[in-house]
């Protein structure tokens, strides 16, 4: 067995110095984005990423090409506060936190539309999407409720699609260890006036152990029609996925576990002006449903079977001013849940907002009050202030400080779900906290980009669920207290030298996390108290001529309640103008890991990918 993997560290290796040969004398590309200019999608005011006052990490389609990612989940291991919990491989199931924060406490969105599930935050990251349809990923680590509503207690990631700007078809595949294989075909039509963009992937596995096999199916339309000065946007996808969960939930002890999951995601969008001021409305839809089965050759132990659905309607408005700008805007959604475990439920949940950029001493000095107002039907009435501000020191160093009030409600899940290890609690109360960040970031540099920011998060009725014994139920209660407090940093430089390999791009992000708890009772935690406290990714891009690029990137963890690791990935791709390689080699070292307390992760695993531009 160690000479097969031998082997196959080998064989990657000499198909990677295979595919650094071709056009080794190129003239050197620029791996360096100009980020700066980059405007962030927020669903009102929008601002250039140079001019935000809060952390913001941004990762575009070129930096994700040259990543060892497969999926979404993958992806954003690359990005420091961002806590990606995976169970099985390649993002067939995947919890994200950010800055200490759970995966129920972060928001995700596509194109800005929330992707929030009420039965559980485990499905959040069920994604119609495939990688080659993004063309940026933006994270929002802090207080995000009073831009994009309550679930972005801790941060927020938006998903942004690409826009083709001509017609085209692409056809790819990817294969490696484990029986795994992928195929994807996408294209577009564009025409003066209207825009069509389709996308379909198919991804198998037969797993790196007994009983995690899976197989995800994605189809993703994105489309758009202009009405003279006004656009008619759609947006629709499904993900269809099954996989074995051996030790996913409850206990590493349960093998034999299995789900199946669609999700449906649908949005219709105009955008108009009226006079100076733009005007956004938006209908869309979601639709989760999830089969479990504790046993997976005998459905009828025990299952479950859950269908939510979240049918929502949007206005938002920007209107500039002279030296300030005011957004604001209304959400209102509808959810309702069937279950056979957690029964029939339904919400209407209704949210106003406001915000109003100011900027002083010629735009050196900018202040952006705002505020949520929301109302559930079964939690009732709440406000969500926050305040940013941020001063230009000089052209190319701004300092930035934010405050933020957010609060969450707990899912179904945590309210009503029973089973032989779970126990549900239907007198959990919201979760709120109050948010501080200061920072300082630089701007506008050629060679260097820099940011380094404070955080604290002062929680108070924070939902986890513990037990007191290995041999106990899992149930969820309110924690006193629970505060977040650390600083992150992320650094990146352009190392351009004359001569092969060329220094493309070095990057460095550091995590640092001290988690406080106030809690009588002497409990274990599942969720909440199983925050990184050192978090370090490295990653350097070698360039062989303008067409190859060599990602080395390690990663270092260290998780309160678990051992820490070390691991590290690799991947060449070549690139000319209709034909894309790739090759990976991910945990390169074969080191035995793990990010949540039941799950084993793969250990090391080769694969590689080709993609090509029919036209």
């Amino acid at each position: 067995m160690r000479l097969f993997n031998r082997t196959k560290i080998v064989l990657a290796i000499n198909l990677q110095l295979v595919i650094t040969s071709f056009s080794f004398a190129q003239s050197t590309d620029s791996l360096v984005t100009e980020l700066d200019e980059i405007i962030i999608a927020e669903n009102r005011i929008q601002l250039p990423y140079s001019q935000q006052s809060r952390s913001i990490a941004l990762i575009d389609k070129k930096m994700i090409s040259q990543t060892a990612a497969i999926s979404v989940a993958d992806v954003l291991h690359h990005i420091g506060g961002v806590d990606v919990r995976t169970r099985g491989a390649n993002g067939v199931q995947a919890d994200i936190g950010i800055r200490g924060g759970t995966f129920d406490q972060t928001l995700i969105l596509i194109n800005g539309v929330k992707i929030s599930d009420p039965q559980t935050g485990h499905h959040s990251l069920n994604l119609p999407v495939d990688l080659s349809n993004i063309e940026r990923i933006e994270v929002l680590k802090g207080p995000g409720a009073r831009t994009f509503g309550q679930n972005a207690f801790s941060g927020a990631v938006n998903i942004i699609t690409q826009t083709p700007s001509k017609s085209y078809l692409k056809i790819a595949a990817q294969g490696g260890d484990f029986g795994l294989f992928g195929a994807r075909v996408s294209g577009a039509i564009i025409t003066e006036k209207q825009s069509h963009n389709v996308s379909f992937n198919y991804d198998q596995s037969n797993g790196y152990k007994h009983n995690t096999d899976y197989t995800i199916f994605n189809g993703f339309y994105e489309g758009s029609i202009k009405l003279g000065s006004n656009k008619l946007s759609f947006m629709g996808g499904i993900t269809d996925r099954a996989f074995g969960a051996n030790g996913f939930y409850a206990s590493p002890d349960f093998t034999e576990q299995y789900e199946t999951i669609q999700t449906g995601l649908a949005a219709l969008t105009f955008n108009t002006m009226l006079g100076k001021a733009t005007l956004e409305t938006r209908a869309y839809y979601r639709q989760n449903d999830d089969e479990y089965i504790f046993i997976r050759d005998n459905p009828e132990f025990f299952k479950n079977n859950h269908t939510n659905r979240t049918f929502g309607m949007e206005v938002n408005a920007v209107i500039p001013h002279k030296s300030s700008t005011t957004g604001i805007g209304i959400d209102v959604n509808k959810v309702t849940l069937r279950s056979n475990n957690l029964g029939e439920r339904e919400r209407i949940v209704t949210s106003m907002f406001i915000e109003h950029r100011m900027e002083f001493y010629n735009q050196k000095l900018n202040i952006t009050p705002g505020i949520q107002l929301n109302y559930y039907t079964d939690f009732g009435f709440n406000s969500l202030p926050g305040i940013d501000v941020g001063y230009s020191l000089s052209n190319h160093i701004t300092v930035f400080g934010n405050i933020g009030y957010t609060y969450r409600i707990p899912t179904y899940t945590d309210m009503y779900y029973q089973s032989p290890v779970n126990e549900g609690n239907p007198g959990l109360l919201p979760e709120y906290a109050w948010n501080y960040e200061l920072g300082l970031k630089t701007k506008g540099m050629a060679t260097v980009n820099a940011e380094v920011s404070l955080f604290y998060r002062d929680g108070k009725n924070m939902i986890d669920w513990v037990r007191a014994t290995d041999t106990d139920p899992w149930k969820p209660i309110n924690v006193l207290d629970l505060d977040m407090r650390g600083f992150d940093t992320n650094v990146s430089f352009k190392l351009d030298n004359s001569l092969p390999p060329t220094f493309k791009l070095l990057s460095i992000n550091y995590t640092f996390i001290d988690a406080k708890v106030e809690n009588p009772e002497n409990q274990l935690s599942r969720y909440a108290l199983e925050n990184l406290q050192h978090q370090f990714r490295a990653t350097l891009n070698l360039g062989y001529g303008n067409k190859i690029v060599h990602s080395i990137s390690a990663g270092y963890y260290d998780r309160v309640n678990l051992d820490d690791y070390t691991v590290v990935d690799s991947r060449i791709s070549y690139k000319e103008e209709k034909l894309s390689l790739f090759a990976d080699v991910t945990n390169i070292f074969d080191v035995e890991y793990q990010e949540t307390n039941l799950v084993v992760m793969p250990g090391r695993w080769f694969k590689m990918g080709v993609s090509f531009d029919v036209f």
